[in-house]
């Protein structure tokens, strides 16, 4: 899963322009289990990033997917996210 992730990340920076539809995709892909088993924190983790760069789908995915989650991946999935912008 975390060569799927560096290449998608990759491709929504490409040529400078972030890409927040593609980092809505990822995190939804996570939630679903679609092609990948369910995973929470990463799907919040993409669906954070997304609402960040301006996605209001995301924003409101993240929301609901909140809700459904411990105060702990919450913790962990909002700590991935703030990691992986400081690095992008």
């Amino acid at each position: 899963m975390a060569r799927f992730e560096m290449n998608n990340s990759g491709m929504a920076t490409m040529g400078g322009e972030t890409r927040a539809d593609t980092f809505c995709e990822m995190g939804l892909m996570y939630a679903t289990g679609r092609g990948c088993d369910v995973d929470l924190i990463s799907a919040h983790k993409w669906l954070n990033i997304a609402a960040i760069k301006g996605s209001d789908r995301a924003a409101e995915l993240r929301a609901d997917l909140a809700q459904t989650m411990s105060k702990m991946q919450l913790a962990t999935a909002l700590r991935a996210a703030r990691e992986w912008m400081t690095m992008h």
